[in-house]
C-alpha cells in the first residue's frame, strides 16, 4: 500500500507528459488548477460530517434492533429478523432516492439533501450494525450474565456495565470497517445533489471535460481520507485494548 501511495504522484507526473491528457486542469502550480483542487476538496466537509453523523445514528439504532434479537420471546426475535432482512435487501442508492423523493409524498415530511442522505445511510447501515452487535453480545460467555445476576444487577445494568463494554471491544474492528464503508457509500448521495466529494468532481467534469484527470484526483481524495480513518480506528483499538489489559 505504501508503494502504491508513493508511486501514484510519479505516475500522474509521467501521464501528464502525454499530449492527449490534460493534467493541467488539476495542476496546483497554476491558478486555475489550484482553484479546481480547492473546489473538489471543499466537498470533503459534507462527506465527513454526513458519514460520521450517519454512523453514529446507525450504531444507536443497530443496538436497539439487536437487543430484541437476543430475547427469549419469539415475537421480539421475529421483529429483529424482519427488520434486518428487509433493510439489507434494499440497495443503498434505491433507499436514498426513496427517502428523498418518496418519503415526502408518503408522509409529508420533506428532508433537505443532507438529512435525506444521513437518514438513508443510517437506516441501511443499522441492519448491519444490528448483526454486528448481536454477534458481539452473543460472544460473551454465559458466566458473565450469571456473575451479574449473583450481585443482583438487573438486565439494563448488566448490559451497561458488564456485557456491552466487553462486546464493543470485540466488535470495534467491525465498527471501523462500517465507518470506512459509510465513507465510500456517501458518494451515492451525490445523485440527489449534495455537494460532497463526488458531486464536486462531477460538476468539475461538466465544466472542464477532463474526466480521467478529475476522477483520478477523486480516487486519491477517498484513498487519503479512508487511510486516515483506518489509522485512527486502529489507534483507538490499541488504546482500548491497552486500557483493558
Amino acid at each position: 500500500m505504501k508503494k502504491i501511495v508513493t508511486l501514484t504522484p510519479l505516475l500522474l507526473l509521467l501521464a501528464g507528459c502525454s499530449g492527449s491528457w490534460g493534467w493541467y486542469v488539476v495542476d496546483p502550480t497554476t491558478p486555475s488548477g489550484w482553484n479546481n483542487l480547492k473546489f473538489m476538496a471543499s466537498g470533503a466537509y459534507y462527506t465527513i460530517v454526513m458519514s460520521v453523523t450517519a454512523i453514529l445514528i446507525s450504531i444507536i439504532v443497530g443496538l436497539l434492533v439487536a437487543l430484541p434479537g437476543l430475547s427469549q420471546k419469539r415475537g421480539w426475535r421475529m421483529f429483529n429478523r424482519t427488520y434486518v432482512e428487509i433493510v439489507r435487501a434494499v440497495p443503498i442508492l434505491v433507499l436514498i432516492l426513496w427517502v428523498y423523493y418518496g418519503l415526502p409524498a408518503l408522509s409529508g415530511i420533506k428532508l433537505n439533501v443532507f438529512w435525506a442522505g444521513v437518514f438513508a445511510l443510517a437506516l441501511s447501515d443499522s441492519a448491519f450494525q444490528a448483526e454486528i452487535f448481536r454477534a458481539g453480545i452473543q460472544s460473551i460467555a454465559r458466566g458473565q450474565y450469571e456473575a451479574a445476576k449473583s450481585i443482583s444487577l438487573n438486565y439494563r445494568d448488566t448490559m451497561r456495565y458488564i456485557i456491552l463494554p466487553q462486546a464493543i471491544r470485540r466488535i470495534l474492528p467491525a465498527l471501523g470497517n462500517q465507518l470506512v464503508y459509510m465513507l465510500k457509500m456517501s458518494s451515492l448521495v451525490s445523485v440527489i445533489g449534495l455537494q460532497e466529494l463526488t458531486r464536486k468532481a462531477n460538476e468539475l467534469v461538466v465544466s472542464e471535460y477532463r474526466p480521467l484527470e478529475i476522477y483520478t484526483i477523486l480516487v486519491l481524495e477517498y484513498l487519503v481520507l479512508i487511510l486516515i480513518v483506518s489509522a485512527g480506528v486502529r489507534w483507538f483499538e490499541r488504546r482500548m485494548n491497552a486500557g483493558h489489559t
